[in-house]
């Protein structure tokens, strides 16, 4: 069983170490810096890599920045679309900042 579940479509960002944090609903804000969680995709669960959790703060989608866009290894209005297909209804989020350890 994974902790954690990214699309598939991210799977080699994470791995290549360009995506570097991941931003979530209030569902998931409960890990926190230190957790080392195993990854899987979110079509099939397949584990694909062990992660380290950084740190967890919250945000509002106003408040990302490009700075945040690049750690998702994407443009700003790209990581916003991307977001509200996921999230259609929140405004509030944690951005999960984060290593890979092995994968």
């Amino acid at each position: 069983m994974n902790d954690i579940t990214f699309y598939q479509r991210f799977e080699a960002d994470i791995r290549a170490g360009r995506k570097t944090i991941t931003i979530r609903d209030k569902s998931e804000s409960h890990f926190k810096a230190g957790d080392i969680l195993r990854v899987g995709r979110f079509e099939d669960d397949q584990y694909f890599c062990t992660i380290e959790v950084l740190s967890v703060s919250p945000i509002t989608l106003d408040e990302l920045t490009e700075q945040h866009a690049k750690q998702e290894n994407m443009g700003l209005e790209e990581l916003k679309e991307v977001i509200r297909g996921i999230y259609p209804k929140e405004v509030s989020f944690y951005i999960i900042r984060f290593r890979v350890l092995n994968g």
